[in-house]
């Protein structure tokens, strides 16, 4: 049993692929190619944003939106401490202070109730995470970010294709960060990433930032990095953006199937109002001895995954930010319960059933 399937989805578009491919080498259009920019209009159409701009991956993504600002070292960006480390490393790499806010119980996103009170006159940006595949409450932080003036960057990795009051996911806010790591809903055979604007600006400083800094051939307005998505990777997002569709209204009835058998057994996952969720990960809790009924999944050859045992604020690495266990309660409690099951597009019934039936033996 896996728990992603991509060989699946790799027969469904591999003729394109392959044809795609061969034109690639054929033509040798191996960095920003046609198909980078073809790619870039496909998701900005998708999403709504006007502005779609490619790099390397979604920490990158994360980093070149941060970069755009012209913040100073010192200035405080607030996030969640749950979370993949990428959201916290980049904030800390560009000399910045991430400031930690607990998340909710039910949604396992930022709290917007917490935020107000952790922002100070160093305070410049806020980026909730949509974690698992749903969005944070975007509308209540943008408010919260209206009346102080600050930016809002939606780490989008896990949320491409959710939807939030009737809006995509990477068109709410400021800026918005996507991964294309190949597990992600839309995912590449490498990383990928992509940062999502409306703002004009912010869209040119982005491309300069992704390319060394350039803003024409050797004469460098901004210090870069080298992030520029490769175009085959492009290509393998092109082709799979023909069945992307398909695969999001699959992975909500896998979803609601999976929520439907578990949901008197575990913590299954709460879709909030006016929601949709893409189930980058489907994600319970278990209320006592998580490692031995993960090792017990295991036996019965059912993989699991932990989705993160450990909150950012206790990462041995900011220590020195003088966090300590029981600064964040719920990220904390949450962390030593959650786990992964197997989750894709691909899931029959048949397979569904196995795995809840070993849930229910293995509690």
């Amino acid at each position: 049993m896996q728990f992603i399937d991509l060989q699946s989805q790799y027969k469904i578009i591999e003729a394109k692929i392959s044809s795609s491919l061969q034109d690639i080498c054929e033509n040798a259009r191996f960095i920003l190619g046609r198909e980078v920019s073809e790619i870039e209009e496909k998701l900005a159409a998708y999403t709504g944003a006007e502005y779609a701009i490619s790099c390397a991956s979604g920490t990158d993504a994360l980093q070149i939106a941060l970069m755009a600002l012209n913040l100073e070292v010192g200035d405080e960006v607030i996030t969640t401490p749950f979370t993949f480390f990428a959201t916290g490393e980049v904030i800390a790499l560009l000399g910045l202070k991430p400031v930690f806010v607990d998340i909710s119980e039910d949604s396992y996103n930022i709290d917007p109730t917490l935020i107000e009170a952790k922002i100070t006159d160093k305070t410049k940006a806020i980026i909730p995470v949509s974690l698992y595949g749903q969005c944070a409450d975007m509308n209540a932080i943008n408010a919260i970010a209206e009346k102080y003036e600050l930016t809002v960057i939606e780490d989008a990795a896990q949320s491409f294709g959710a939807e939030y009051k009737g809006k995509k996911s990477c068109n709410l806010s400021t800026m918005a960060t996507a991964s294309f790591f190949p597990s992600k809903p839309l995912g590449c055979y490498g990383d990928g990433g992509m940062v999502f604007t409306d703002n004009e600006k912010l869209s040119q400083d982005i491309k300069i930032i992704r390319n060394h800094g350039q803003e024409k051939r050797y004469c460098h307005s901004k210090i870069g990095l080298n992030s520029r998505l490769d175009t085959m990777q492009a290509a393998v997002l092109l082709a799979k953006m023909d069945i992307f569709p398909d695969e999001v209204q699959k992975r909500a009835q896998i979803g609601a199937r999976y929520t439907k058998l578990l949901q008197n057994l575990v913590k299954t996952p709460d879709i909030q109002d006016n929601q949709t969720h893409v189930y980058a990960q489907y994600t319970i809790e278990v209320e006592r001895d998580r490692d031995g009924f993960c090792e017990r999944m295991k036996e019965k050859n059912i993989p699991t995954a932990v989705h993160y045992p450990r909150p950012l604020h206790l990462q041995p690495v900011f220590a020195d930010l003088g966090f300590k266990e029981g600064d964040f309660p719920i990220a904390e409690k949450v962390s030593k319960h959650v786990l992964s099951l197997p989750m894709h597009p691909y899931l029959d019934e048949k397979t569904q059933d196995e795995i809840v039936a070993g849930v229910k033996e293995c509690l």
